[in-house]
């Protein structure tokens, strides 16, 4: 029986759609049966008081949720989020209720083993409840409490050999799509990638030293899977640089109805005939192709890799040799100063191991917006707030029409003295020097 009333969180589980308030209480029972006899090691009914302490703020309409302050493991600065509650004589169960982030394997690759046994690690040492996974990618772990944080890395960590995430001020864990491993779009190892920085940025994740969060996120190709150039700080996305390979044969196949577009998605669904000039032509961003009838003719330099004509026939089109990947900087969610998407800084890179010119780039952009970005401030922010030309500067990329977001908006045109190489250049920059005085 449910230990508190809950008549405004039962209304969530009334709707079409799976509820979390629906996962507690299956928690919440499973604990009060204890199937496997173990010995707690946090109050067996957290998570009715969960329940009860989340019915309390729907009732009061004010989160009763304290600031955790610094609570950790030691030597780490970052994984641990520390949560009280300022209720505790009343929801004893969640007095402490500290969330835990463990870092993915890159890809998000498990085996049955590894997740019995972390489920086994928070049966007994936390709430039992999980969530598969955080927005930034990692494994989170709900609710323990601050005797029990020690123990619970030493399992992870010896045991299992996986570390804790980041959390903070700090570089977040890097979190990278299944590429190579799985998908025929791949343009760089991303696993590898995420891998080989996530070891390399040790310090960087669990020691927090900048204005605030740093997220790296890989993704394959421009289909986006872990959607970097969104939701991330430094996006690596995989591009090409020569021509989609195009098949004829199989165009026409598509055109004539012996192929089905999307890969046969929607299978059960009859869509019509396949039109290729509406459904593929007209929908192309760039307007880079054309149709006529009996040949598909794609120009290279006009297209932006959006990928929609290789998802829509991608028994017909295929993604160049040339291989590599762009980079994108300050993508971020709407905390401080609204949403924003990445800007393009390097429009390709090649990916190859080790990745020092990849690390080059990072490395610099962390010295500058650690010099110059205010507390709590991303990186994206610094480079609204001082420009996207400083962004150029401080990482030596030269300045070309891919960073070029909108028309200048004015007439005028300035120019740094040592830019200018001489001739009616400098003698302008003279006549606007007299001018000034």
């Amino acid at each position: 029986m449910a230990k508190h009333a809950t008549p405004q969180l039962d209304q969530l589980e009334s709707g079409p759609w799976p509820s979390f308030v629906s996962d507690i209480k299956q928690e919440a029972a499973m604990r009060a049966k204890n199937p496997k006899g173990l010995d707690y090691q946090i109050p067996q009914d957290c998570p009715d008081d969960l329940l009860g302490v989340l019915e309390l703020s729907y009732a009061e309409k004010e989160t009763h949720w304290k600031h955790g302050g610094i609570v950790g493991v030691f030597g780490y600065g970052g994984g641990v989020i520390g949560r009280y509650c300022d209720q505790p004589e009343q929801f004893s169960g969640v007095a402490h209720f500290h969330t835990m982030r463990v870092a993915q394997p890159s890809g998000k690759y498990y085996n049955t083993k590894f997740l019995r046994d972390l489920c086994d690690i928070w049966d007994l040492r936390g709430s039992g409840l999980t969530n598969m996974h955080g927005s930034t990618g990692d494994i989170v772990l709900l609710g323990t409490q601050t005797h029990q944080l020690e123990e619970i890395f030493f399992e992870l960590t010896h045991n299992m050999h996986v570390d804790l995430g980041g959390s903070g001020s700090n570089l977040r864990t890097p979190e990278a799509c299944l590429g190579q491993s799985r998908c025929e779009y791949a343009c760089y190892n991303t696993q590898d990638m995420c891998y080989q920085l996530t070891q390399d940025y040790q310090d960087e994740l669990h020691r927090p030293a900048f204005p605030y969060k740093f997220k790296f996120k890989f993704d394959g190709c421009p289909n986006g899977c872990v959607c970097a150039m969104a939701r991330s700080d430094f996006a690596v996305v995989g591009t090409w640089k020569d021509d989609i390979k195009i098949d004829q044969d199989k165009v026409k196949a598509y055109v004539g109805g012996a192929i089905r577009p999307n890969a046969g998605a929607h299978a059960g669904r009859d869509w019509g005939k396949f039109d290729i000039q509406a459904e593929m032509i007209d929908r192309c961003p760039s307007r880079c192709m054309k149709w006529d009838g009996a040949k598909l003719s794609i120009k290279t330099a006009d297209c932006v890799r959006c990928m929609h004509c290789i998802n829509t026939m991608p028994q017909a089109l295929r993604i160049g040799d040339e291989r590599g990947a762009s980079i994108l900087v300050g993508a971020k969610a709407p905390v401080v100063d609204g949403a924003q998407m990445g800007s393009l800084l390097m429009p390709f890179i090649s990916c190859e191991a080790p990745y020092d010119d990849v690390k080059e780039v990072i490395e610099k952009i962390w010295d500058w917006w650690m010099e110059e970005g205010k507390n709590r401030e991303r990186v994206g922010e610094t480079m609204k707030r001082l420009s996207f030309q400083k962004l150029l500067e401080v990482t030596k990329i030269p300045a070309t029409a891919c960073h070029v977001k909108e028309p200048r908006s004015n007439p005028y045109i300035f120019f740094k003295e040592e830019e200018v190489p001489g001739g009616w250049q400098r003698d302008l920059v003279a006549y606007r020097k007299r001018h000034q005085r």
